[in-house]
This record gives C-alpha cells, structure tokens and sequence, in this order.
C-alpha cells in the first residue's frame, strides 16, 4: 500500500527503537513518579504530538531541508539541549520545588497544557528523531512510489502509535514505582536528583549531536 515495503520488518526496528532509553522516556518517566500515572500519559500525548510534527515535516520534505541547513539544524539542536538541561535543573534545584504535609520537598505541580507542551518540545526539538526520519524512513518505501507522501505518514503514524504505548506503559510503571518510596521522602529526593542529573546528560550529548 502507497509502494510501502518490508513492513514486518518496520514494526521490529521502530518497537526496538521505541523501546530504547532516551529523553522521551526520561521525561515521561519523571513526570509520571513526580505527579503520576496521568501526568506520564499526558507527557507521552505530547511527545507523540511532537512525533506527529515530525512525520508531518518529513512527509513534505521540510525534514530534508532542515538536516541540508547546518543553521537551522544547529539551532534545533541547541535548543533541545538547553531545553533538557533546563528540565534536569529544575529538578535539582530546591527552589523550583514546594514542600509537601511531611515537610519533603516536591516538584510542583504541572498543569495538562504545560505537561502536553513539554512533552512536544521535548520530542520536537529533538534532533536525532529528525535524522532518524531521514535515514530510516525512506529505506521502506519504494523508490518509484507515486505515493511517497502517504507512505510517511502511515509509516509515521504507525510509529507514533507505537511510541505513544511505549510511553504510556512507561508512565503506568514508574507511577507504581513512585507510590512505592512515596512514604520515603529521601528516596524520593535521589531519584529527583537522579531523573535531573540524567536530563542534563541527555542534554549534553544532544548538544555533542553531529548531522
């Protein structure tokens, strides 16, 4: 369907790859173990809105565009990983959280807008994901398809979705694990510090991406 091919073949690498550890499921991870299950799941909505934008760009060819512009590149790049260095100081630094009834300190809490806006920016200003777009993508679609357009956006939708139950299965998860150390304020202390220290890695490594 739309010259796309190989399609079994699609689904085991984009499961393996959604699969794999990186700053999506870092911040749905976060979100869900400082406010919960349903804050996780509205971050994984935005990350799969910033997946959409992705599959959306590469699907007319601004993707390919991007990634040829070594300033328009750079500056995605630069801005994701300030983004993800902002997200892991706001974690570590004490005055950007509130006490709770134990006198533990506390992530504040977000609203579903802001979750569903971090969760975009986090997956849109992501580099990687855009070269991945361009490298992977194409590999499964015939070269002389009349339908290219439609078979990235199928090709992305089925990705996205898969993605987006990735991290919905992320969030279930580390929201049951938070309830398990949520009588522990020390524990949960480390793990902020911890999720923040990671996003200020993933940052740095991001800011070392090369095209």
């Amino acid at each position: 369907m739309f010259g796309i091919i190989q399609f079994p073949l699609f689904l085991v690498a984009v499961t393996a790859l959604n699969l794999t550890p990186g700053p999506d499921i870092a911040y749905v991870a976060g979100q869900s173990i400082a406010q919960g299950r349903r804050a996780g799941i509205l971050s994984a909505l935005g990350v799969s809105l910033g997946g959409c934008a992705h599959t959306v760009a590469c699907a007319v060819g601004l993707t390919a565009l991007i990634a040829a512009s070594p300033g328009a590149f750079n500056a995605i790049k630069w801005l994701g990983a300030a983004y993800l260095m902002w997200l892991g100081l706001r974690m570590l630094w004490p005055g950007a959280a509130a006490a709770d009834s134990d006198g533990a300190q506390v992530a504040p809490r977000l609203s579903r807008r802001t979750l569903l806006f971090r969760g975009f920016v986090t997956n849109a200003s992501n580099p990687k994901v855009l070269l991945f777009y361009i490298a992977f993508f194409p590999q499964f679609v015939a070269s002389d398809s009349a339908h290219k357009t439609a078979a990235f956006l199928v090709l992305g939708a089925v990705f996205v979705t898969l993605g987006l139950v990735n991290d919905c299965v992320v969030a279930w998860l580390a929201a049951r694990a938070a309830r398990a150390v949520r009588s522990q304020p020390l524990v949960r202390r480390w793990i902020d510090r911890v999720i923040g220290a990671g996003f200020i890695g993933l940052g740095v490594r991001l800011a070392l991406t090369r095209r």
